[in-house]
């Protein structure tokens, strides 16, 4: 018997690029000639409701970036956000287009992103054509490394946790995912991650 019901995959750090990261937005600041230690107090005070959902790019935008004045839109800077979203050098791409192929198992995403970035890189990488579920942040109302998406996301999936296989490259999610009882590896490269997985009988 194939050793998962289910295979849940981050998707910054693990698939692609982190889509709104620490560098990623150095890198804005920079381009747009915001002072970045005010811009990053500003995120940090709204991001986390930006990825549950709770409110939109714009209202992020113009808490963080358009709290004055600028001589450029909130498209074009959001655009730029966008266009920092890439393959991960490394990443589990290919691992996960394999693992589609071989129809053993249901695939999904369990990951922290906003709603506008989450579903831009979800079309623009296809990656709907691999998940047969996206338990994402801004779905859900919930981020990791909090307890209760993990026990919403075996709520939706109706699976025993040991059944469940997470991949996350950030250790205190991995660490969260397995004291709800899920089986978690901490990805670390597209090499030692195919090693884990053939190791447990997945590939």
């Amino acid at each position: 018997m194939f050793p998962f019901d289910v295979i849940l995959f981050d998707v910054g750090g693990v698939l692609l690029t982190n889509g709104w990261d620490t560098g990623e937005r150095a890198l804005a600041a920079e381009h747009f000639n915001l002072d970045l230690a005010g811009f990053e107090q500003r995120h940090h005070a709204v991001f986390a409701a930006w990825e549950r959902g709770a409110i939109s790019v714009k209202a992020y935008l113009d808490a963080t970036v358009f709290n004055e004045p600028r001589s450029f839109t909130h498209y074009e800077f959001f655009g730029f956000m966008l266009e920092q979203s890439k393959p991960l050098a490394d990443g589990a791409l290919g691992t996960l287009e394999e693992l589609s192929a071989s129809n053993k198992c249901l695939l999904g995403a369990l990951n922290n992103e906003a709603r506008e970035t989450n579903e831009y890189r979800f079309k623009t990488f296809g990656l709907r054509n691999y998940f047969n579920v996206a338990l994402s942040s801004c779905y859900l109302g919930l981020r990791k490394p909090d307890a209760a998406i993990y026990e919403t996301a075996l709520d939706i999936l109706g699976k025993p946790a040991k059944r469940v296989l997470f991949i996350d490259d950030r250790t205190e999610n991995v660490v969260a995912a397995m004291q709800v009882g899920l089986k978690a590896i901490r990805f670390d490269g597209s090499a030692d991650l195919r090693h884990e997985l053939t190791r447990m009988g997945v590939l």
